[in-house]
């Protein structure tokens, strides 16, 4: 199992914390360069009552935290879920070179499901796309969540 696969089954294993609190289970963390975990972040939209409380953006807030900077060069964001077009941008303005996702979301995505912003040569900063790691795993969860839920 390489280091991406690893880190997408931790991912998991956070998201499904996020059960507990009726949030959609998506799960997102920052690895510096030597891949340790400098922040981490699952849904708390419910929780919180937040609509920003993304598990991307909670993991981006965390990471800038502990490094005491904005910029995340050298970083790798992993997700359970493609970003939308908020994290995304969050992504972007954070500067991280690389993201590692696991599901594609078809309605909301924008890591190349309805938009690529991450990859838009447009803006100032370009990242690195590791897609569909542990997809089925990460699918499963949220099409288990969401058939509760119906």
């Amino acid at each position: 199992m390489g280091q991406y696969e690893e880190w997408m089954r931790e991912a998991i294993a956070d998201a499904r914390l996020a059960l507990a609190t009726g949030d959609v289970p998506v799960s997102a963390f920052v690895v510096d360069a030597n891949g340790n975990r400098i922040g981490s972040g699952r849904n708390e939209r419910e929780l919180a009552g937040d609509p920003t409380a993304h598990a991307e953006v909670l993991a981006i807030r965390a990471a800038a935290a502990a490094i005491g900077d904005w910029h995340l060069p050298g970083t790798t964001l992993v997700v359970t879920l493609e970003p939308c077009v908020m994290c995304a941008g969050a992504i972007v303005a954070a500067r991280i070179p690389r993201v590692v996702f696991g599901a594609w979301d078809e309605k909301a995505g924008a890591v190349g499901s309805v938009y690529d912003v991450l990859r838009d040569r447009r803006l100032n900063h370009t990242v690195e796309v590791i897609a569909g790691v542990e997809a089925e795993a990460c699918a499963t969860l949220l099409l288990e969540f969401f058939g509760e839920r119906r």
